[in-house]
């Protein structure tokens, strides 16, 4: 966390302050969320859970003071009609909140967190159970809001996490968020993927954009044809940066065009002849189907969550 800073402190303390109240909100799609907001008696917040967790507006007798003043030196509040509203969500992942940005996230710098975020860390918790090497320098590339940067910490605090993100306002949050969670080891720094920082990892995770976003939204637009571009330079230049049996774990989103996996088909022609070994295994088969109205997945028939994990082989 950015030392004396006053507004990063507030936000901290806004988290505990929630924690010890019991709060907890698991976030959910856009798509989902827009409907549930739209239902009627959900336009304006009666609980805390509506407040930050939905990003309905409210009035501020539904709020204990002492969570209001945390908000206001948090500096995040924002006026809406005759209220209030936040601008910063709390989510809930196993024990610890997470702090991202308000719903809709429509910013250049919104810091997403969502069903995404509970399918890679539930991935990487199971590749880190079965992992018996010892991991002693870690990248988080794109670390949004923090939480793969913080399982790995946790799950090895002697260990250098590198929290990577060419947003600022997403180290900004990964940082309040590792405070908040009580791991000291993650180092947040400005990189654009591995280029921002030198040397080898030992680990290297991610969960990048991967979808195409007509606005290029940063957490959102993978780029490529179908949203496969950041995923398959990570994979790249990772194979590049890892140690002697070091590994990628890369959750990702792969189009199925006339059924036929073309991320995964891709990636085998680039990594060919490399000094790695690969698996690829498919989470979910249908994600986001919302995104198949766009133009840019008029051929898809479905868009899959899909898993990476490649190990850079001794030679």
């Amino acid at each position: 966390m950015r030392a004396g800073n006053r507004q990063d402190v507030a936000l901290l303390q806004l988290g505990r302050a929630l924690k010890e109240i019991g709060y907890r909100f698991t976030s959910v799609t856009p798509a989902t969320h827009a409907r549930v907001n739209g239902r009627t008696g959900c336009d304006w917040a009666r609980c805390a859970e509506d407040v930050f967790g939905w990003s309905r507006p409210f009035h501020t007798h539904i709020l204990p003071p002492a969570l209001l003043e945390l908000m206001g030196a948090a500096d995040v509040l924002a006026s809406h009609q005759d209220g209030l509203r936040s601008t910063v969500r709390f989510s809930s992942l196993g024990n610890d909140l997470f702090a991202h940005s308000a719903y809709p996230t429509d910013g250049a710098d919104s810091v997403f967190f969502g069903p995404d975020t509970y399918r890679f860390v539930a991935a990487l918790d199971r590749w880190l159970s079965a992992r018996d090497r010892p991991i002693r320098r870690a990248a988080d590339i794109g670390c949004g809001a923090g939480p793969g940067a913080i399982l790995v910490a946790s799950r090895h605090p002697d260990a250098e996490v590198l929290a990577l993100d060419i947003n600022d306002e997403a180290l900004r949050l990964t940082s309040v968020n590792a405070a908040l969670a009580g791991v000291k080891n993650v180092v947040c720094a400005r990189s654009d993927l591995l280029s921002g920082v030198e040397g080898r990892f030992d680990l290297i995770v991610s969960n990048p954009p991967y979808l195409v976003d007509p606005d290029t939204r940063t957490y959102r637009h993978g780029g490529g044809g179908h949203g496969e571009g950041l995923s398959l330079a990570i994979a790249e230049q990772a194979g590049e940066r890892l140690n002697p049996d070091g590994s990628l774990v890369l959750y990702t989103g792969s189009a199925i065009v006339d059924g036929v996996d073309r991320f995964r088909h891709t990636l085998g022609t680039r990594l060919e002849g490399r000094a790695v070994e690969w698996s690829y295994e498919e989470l979910d088969p249908d994600i986001f189907g919302e995104e198949l109205m766009q133009s840019a997945y008029a051929d898809t028939q479905r868009i899959a969550a899909v898993l990476v994990t490649m190990t850079r082989t001794v030679r």
